[in-house]
């Protein structure tokens, strides 16, 4: 694999040939624009090309460009996540209320702290998201959606069935399950069942578990669930998949790190709306649908809790 990596005329070291150890800076001058290692100078550097496996079409976007003031960080990692140690310095600005693009069992994802009200508000500006558009939790275990949740719903005899033990066999996976928010979640996160706040009844969110080694890395790294909305290009409203491409986009809107886990497939997750009478599918993508969700064509009346409810063997 090559260790350098070309940016304007300027040969700067790989993070996967830099040891766990190393510590990263940033120039103020006379590069602002770049990122560079507290690092010996290797005897001899070589130049990797960036336009392997790349369209002829796109390689304008062979090379992430730093066009941020203070320069944007960009890691290669492995999509089994074998070298999970150079997420190290991602961690570190996620903690400072760093706004950036991870990779999911899905799509890419624009990521921040959920403590962070700065960062929630600095995402929104980058993907244009109003106030009142509602925002996705990414947990790393079933513990952090009961705490930032009221929960998934158990049988109480209206119509409720109890299918914790059904989700559990499909997490982590590519699901978007919306339950109702709990108070220890921030409010830029959650929308409301009305318009007005004064009549909304119930604070709902999208909360995920990707089965993804990466994702799970950082999630477990920082401790704690991370505000997440998927990639889309800003013109055309379609996925994006390709990290360098969404490098070029989206970096001069303000983020400050992009972790590339290769290119991805355009099969979103399945979103699937718990806070009703029936698991109801609202959109299906690459999760299944199970025999204890109802898609919305369904005829809700055609269905008893009794064949909702997960077996023992579900």
């Amino acid at each position: 694999m090559a260790e350098t990596k070309l940016y304007g005329n300027k040969l700067i070291p790989s993070l996967s040939s830099l040891p766990s150890s190393t510590t990263l800076r940033r120039h103020v001058a006379p590069f602002p624009s770049l990122v560079s290692f507290n690092t010996p100078k290797p005897p001899r550097l070589r130049v990797l090309s960036m336009a392997i496996k790349r369209s002829p079409k796109r390689l304008k976007y062979s090379a992430p460009r730093f066009t941020k003031e203070g320069g944007m960080l960009y890691v290669e990692v492995d999509e089994l996540g074998a070298d999970t140690w150079k997420l190290e310095p991602v961690i570190e600005l996620l903690k400072q209320g760093a706004v950036g693009v991870i990779p999911t069992d899905t799509v890419y994802a624009i990521v921040c702290d959920s403590k962070s009200n700065s960062a929630i508000e600095r995402l929104r500006r980058i993907k244009n998201i109003e106030p009142s558009k509602p925002l996705s939790i990414l947990c790393c275990s079933l513990r952090d959606i009961d705490t930032y949740t009221t929960g998934f719903p158990s049988g109480d005899g209206q119509g409720h069935a109890d299918i914790f033990r059904a989700v559990k066999h499909c997490l982590p996976g590519p699901y978007t399950f919306i339950l109702t928010a709990s108070k220890e979640l921030p409010k830029q996160c959650v929308r409301y069942g009305t318009k007005t706040a004064k009549y909304a009844s119930r604070k709902k969110v999208g909360v995920r578990m990707p089965d993804d080694a990466i994702c799970q890395a950082i999630l477990e790294k920082i401790n704690a669930p991370l505000i997440s909305t998927s990639v889309r290009s800003p013109k055309e409203n379609e996925w994006m998949v390709d990290p360098v491409v969404i490098a070029d986009i989206y970096g001069p809107e303000g983020l400050d790190f992009i972790v590339d886990g290769g290119v991805r497939v355009a099969d979103p997750s399945t979103v699937v709306d718990m806070t009703g009478s029936y698991p109801k599918i609202t959109r299906l993508g690459k999760g299944p649908k199970l025999h204890w969700m109802v898609a919305e064509d369904d005829d809700e009346s055609a269905f008893y809790v009794e064949d909702l409810m997960p077996s023992a063997t579900s």
